[in-house]
């Protein structure tokens, strides 16, 4: 299936709506330009287009697991040694551990065009810069001498072990225990569900951070503790040693993302993994919390991605079918159904808000950058505040929509889109577990109106909300009167629900709670619709430059155009769902179901 990189979108959002010349400014990230940037785009996208594409299709045969053992998808382990040979896992891992030190906004554009062309390979690189994360930030400096390097380079992989049977999502339930030895070490022991990537064949050694509990812990979240657990131990001299008491049972048997092996891992079968704390004891939540931003938002990249190339492969089937004549043509021959109103209204529906989640992921990836790096402590402070406001939004509207948007695709295909022959299929299917990935949507949704929303009264979503309304007005001036009519009425409305849940998250949380994933997907409306009107302000002025790519900014004005006509309106639906329907969600008894 042909993948064509999205290289011109991308540069526009991180150019015009990420800044990224004010990003590579940023202390530590001299070396970083916008030549420089581009050369990277180009060649991510030749190996997005040309190695990672061609191989999609045949991983959804899966990965196979023998006796413990697992062997990655066709072609899987070949891409990864090139993956590996052209630099691209140390893109933003730390250079004094032999990574490039690129901001996360540039990884997040390259990470874009990885997982357009294969979400299940782009999942192991995911996972291990994440793991590369959270060691950089809390192990201690003879554990990073050790994994680090390995990890920055690709010669390892890295995973999360979060969850287990009895707990899911509930990491105060978490069972696994780690007890201290002399060394000063510990044997872990427990099995972990849902491991992405837990066991493969591609890199020489596999680094698990494993949640557990050691025997003096307290109960609940505060007595958590996080581990380093490698498949092969290490020797003193950096080379790999005996195989460790780690190993996956199976695999599970999944919908989608079939190249990426989703392993059930079991520690201390034999006595016990041996581990090595990272950091202090009863601490290990916080520290996974360290590389949740990140991950949360890549995952949010995963879902608008999967729907970029959804809507590739729609464009392209819509182009090339010929069924109908033209509606209200007297000429009965057939023409493409790209020119039929439906089909383009379920085009524009996913281009739309592709480009709005792009827009808005890059915008968020920047301030991750500027809290991290910026010199003035109060404007670190305010981008951290935007980060943790937006984090959740990028997540959950990206992903919830994936699954709408990747589905319109489908449906562009009539019944071959049914065909898995056809491909487009697969996307449906991979996109699902993205809004599932990281923490389901309803906890993002939970996260936002609690802690990101009612905690600090409001005052981030007030202040982008601001923004959203001063952008409107400027639209106004410009002639785009409908946009920014709309966008001004969806603002009123995240507002109205803003207040709302202030005034009832304190005393009856449960009426805020209701609302709390429509109020989510509000937010990612209105907050699209405002990059999407920036864009549109941006386009409209460089279209009177020399030079000027016409055909491109007129299409930016014109998607911008339908995302506030088509997709803006939602907004007055959804606050009232929020406001008024609050009550509707808790009256049925639970017997009633």
């Amino acid at each position: 299936m042909i993948y064509n990189a999205p290289v011109k979108e991308i540069r526009f959002a991180l150019n015009e709506l990420a800044e990224l010349t004010s990003v590579c400014s940023l202390p530590g990230y001299e070396d970083c330009s916008v030549e420089l940037v581009d050369a990277i785009l180009e060649e991510a996208a030749k190996f997005a287009e040309g190695v990672l594409a061609p191989i999609n299709k045949q991983g959804d045969k899966g990965a196979k697991w023998q006796d413990g053992e697992v062997t990655a998808a066709p072609g899987f382990k070949e891409a990864w040694q090139q993956y590996v040979e052209s630099g691209w896992v140390g893109l933003r891992a730390p250079a004094e551990f032999g990574g490039q030190g690129m901001p996360a906004l540039v990884a997040i554009a390259a990470e874009e065009m990885w997982c357009s062309a294969n979400l299940a390979f782009s999942l192991a690189p995911l996972l291990t810069l994440g793991a590369v994360e959270a060691i950089h930030h809390h192990a201690s400096d003879a554990l990073k001498a050790v994994y680090l390097p390995p990890m920055s380079s690709g010669a390892w992989t890295g995973t999360m072990n979060l969850t287990e049977p009895q707990a899911g999502s509930d990491l105060a339930q978490v069972r696994s225990r780690a007890v201290p030895q002399a060394d000063g070490s510990y044997l872990v022991t427990g099995q972990k569900i849902f491991i992405t990537w837990g066991e493969h064949d591609m890199a020489e050694n596999i680094v698990h951070l494993v949640l557990a509990r050691l025997p003096d812990a307290p109960a609940g979240v505060k007595g958590i503790s996080l581990f380093i657990v490698p498949k092969f131990l290490v020797n003193a001299d950096g080379s790999l040693g005996a195989r460790n008491d780690v190993r996956c049972v199976s695999l599970e048997h999944k919908l989608g993302i079939h190249g990426s092996p989703t392993a059930v891992m079991s520690f201390g079968d034999n006595g016990g993994a041996v581990g090595y704390l990272v950091g202090e004891a009863n601490k290990g939540l916080n520290y996974m919390f360290t590389m949740m931003n990140h991950a949360r938002l890549g995952v949010g990249v995963e879902g608008m991605s999967v729907s970029e190339r959804a809507y590739q492969k729609a464009v392209e089937y819509a182009r090339d079918r010929v069924q109908s004549r033209a509606v209200g043509s007297p000429d009965p021959a057939g023409v493409p159904i790209i020119r039929h109103p439906d089909i383009r209204r379920m085009l524009l529906t996913i281009r739309a808000q592709v480009e709005a989640q792009r827009a808005l992921a890059y915008f968020t990836a920047a301030s991750l950058d500027r809290a991290a790096r910026h010199p003035v402590t109060s404007e670190a402070a305010r981008n951290q505040a935007l980060v943790n406001f937006l984090i959740p939004i990028v997540k959950g509207w990206n992903t919830e929509q994936a699954n709408e948007l990747t589905s319109l695709a489908v449906q562009v295909h009539g019944g071959m889109g049914f065909i898995e022959e056809t491909g487009v299929a697969q996307y449906y299917r991979d996109a699902r577990i993205t809004a599932i990935y990281e923490g389901t949507t309803g906890i993002q949704a939970l996260d936002l109106i609690g802690r990101k929303t009612f905690s600090e009264g409001g005052a981030t979503a007030r202040s982008l909300l601001a923004e959203a309304l001063a952008t409107a007005d400027k639209l106004a001036a410009a002639g785009f009167d409908s946009f920014a009519a709309n966008l001004k009425s969806a603002a009123a409305e995240a507002e109205r629900c803003v207040a709302f849940i202030l005034s009832t998250f304190g005393e009856q949380p449960q009426l805020a709670a209701a609302g709390s994933v429509p109020f989510l997907k509000l937010m990612g409306i209105v907050l699209g619709g405002w990059q999407l009107g920036r864009g549109a302000l941006i386009a409209r002025e460089r279209l009177g430059e020399d030079g000027a790519d016409e055909d491109f900014l007129k299409a930016k004005m014109a998607t911008a155009r339908f995302f506030g006509e088509h997709l803006l309106p939602q907004a007055s639906g959804l606050a009232a769902a929020i406001v008024s329907g609050a009550d509707s969600v808790m009256e049925l008894d639970e017997a009633w179901f």
